[in-house]
């Protein structure tokens, strides 16, 4: 494999591409000056590609970002700079330049690297369907799919470690999903839709996208990877409501149908005037036992769906429940206290059971294996592990697969086998760690106990 094909491999897999790509690629030079036309109000703005693969503005300001330098030059809130700046030599687009080189490097991955352009997963694959996915959303026909399906593109079932690199090849591909893809459920139906279209809706939504990054897309691609209220089933599945004009029986009605506990007071999708529960009913009757719907309805607070779910928890304690706002900022579902618990709880068995695991390995792998052995396995520099207690999970593995250290521990298994499951249970720890928004498999606890009742006839 030539170093060339190297460097392309790398650039579609997990990174966004920079101006600097296309400088090295030779499809951009430093000293060119690009362009970004608003003809309806006869403006246009100049940059300058400087050698270091960023833009500099007229003011001097230098940008790595070409939509943070043309959101600066035109004061506006979002713009997929890619598209908006054009070389003033030849009238190509950023984006037209980054299509080339992203077309070459799959072209080099497949011919060089030998790598097989039919494989799910394969750069060529997700190329040629993000391609496709373009095309029909410039067409105004847009792809409408699950996330679920989304991540079966790149050949993997949840957004996990994977989700940098498919946010890369989106954002590569100016595309976004709208609502996006990282915020809801795996079964939410998500809309490709190109970057442009996202700047469009000049919406709050569209200054969080991927059309609107850090100046650093390094910075830009390390935000916060948790849990978000979206992620929740309830916070996009809909929220029954009433009108502010409607009776009070009306609302005792749905709520009684429904066996909810408050709704949603709206005129119109957008404009929540305040919810009604059992209990303000309660308190208006007993006011007034003549009293109206106006008498029952209390204030109520909405998030949006991309909200990080540990910000919101603190207002969730003290109201019960929270409505929830999607991607067009209409009020789409409500999440409560009890939603909450269950999610978390979902994940508090795996969390206690891997902390007992990693304990329990420590314990073996301490009675037969010295510092000195473990250092020179996992860490020969010598700077990470001071004692037994720095080992991480994929110390364990590596002193696990090593047959001159399992042999000294002296453990009458199946090294190949009980590795193996160790590999399985590393990968769920990642994901219970860095609170992967997936479910776990259905047989993590089961797994994770089991291994740990093993264990304990070793570690004592």
């Amino acid at each position: 494999m030539t170093d060339e094909a190297g460097r392309t491999m790398h650039l579609l897999d997990g990174r966004r591409v920079t101006l600097a790509d296309l400088i090295a690629a030779g499809l951009l030079k430093p000293g060119e000056r690009v362009r970004f036309s608003r003809p309806r109000m006869g403006q246009t703005y100049v940059a300058e590609v400087l050698e270091s693969g960023r833009l500099r503005l007229a003011d001097g300001d230098e940008y790595r970002s070409p939509s943070r330098a043309a959101m600066v030059a035109a004061n506006m809130r979002a713009v997929d700079g890619w598209h908006a700046w054009v070389l003033e030599s030849t009238g190509a687009s950023l984006d037209a330049l980054r299509q080339d080189l992203l077309d070459q490097a799959v072209a080099d991955t497949v011919e060089e690297a030998e790598v097989s352009d039919d494989e799910v997963g394969s750069p060529a694959q997700v190329h040629e369907w993000l391609r496709t996915a373009r095309v029909r959303a410039e067409g105004d026909a847009p792809e409408r799919i699950s996330v679920r399906e989304l991540l079966s593109f790149w050949g993997v079932r949840d957004r996990g470690d994977q989700i940098v690199r498919i946010e890369a090849d989106l954002a590569n591909h100016g595309l976004a999903t709208r609502p996006n893809f990282r915020s809801v459920t795996l079964e939410t139906r998500v809309t490709i839709i190109t970057a442009a279209q996202e700047a469009d809706q000049e919406t709050d939504e569209a200054v969080e996208a991927a059309v609107t990054p850090a100046d650093d897309e390094d910075e830009a691609e390390s935000r916060y990877i948790g849990l978000m209220v979206g992620n929740l089933a309830s916070a996009l599945a809909g929220a029954e409501s009433v009108k502010p004009t409607a009776t009070l029986e009306e609302a005792k009605t749905k709520l009684l149908l429904n066996d909810y506990s408050q709704l949603a007071v709206l005129s119109g999708k957008h404009n929540l005037r305040g919810a009604v529960t059992w209990q303000s009913i309660a308190q208006a009757l007993l006011d007034d036992p003549h009293a109206v719907l106006a008498d029952a309805i209390v204030p109520a607070r909405d998030v949006s769906y991309r909200s990080d779910l540990l910000t919101v928890l603190d207002e969730l304690r003290r109201r019960g429940f929270l409505f929830v706002r999607n991607e067009s900022n209409e009020i789409a579902g409500i999440v409560t206290a009890a939603d909450v618990a269950g999610r978390y709880g979902e994940m508090a068995n795996p969390f206690i059971l891997i902390g007992d695991l990693d304990r329990l390995l420590r314990r073996v792998i301490i009675r037969k294996i010295t510092l000195a052995e473990v250092v020179a396995t996992c860490d020969p520099s010598g700077n990470r592990i001071k004692s037994h207690d720095d080992m991480a999970m994929g110390d364990y593995q590596r002193v696990l697969e090593n047959p001159a250290l399992w042999a000294k521990l002296g453990l009458p298994l199946d090294r190949a086998t009980f590795v193996a499951r160790i590999n399985t249970i590393r990968t769920v720890r990642n994901a219970v760690m860095h609170f992967n928004p997936d479910p776990l498999p259905d047989n993590t606890v089961a797994h994770l106990s089991m291994i740990n009742d093993l264990l304990r006839k070793y570690a004592i």
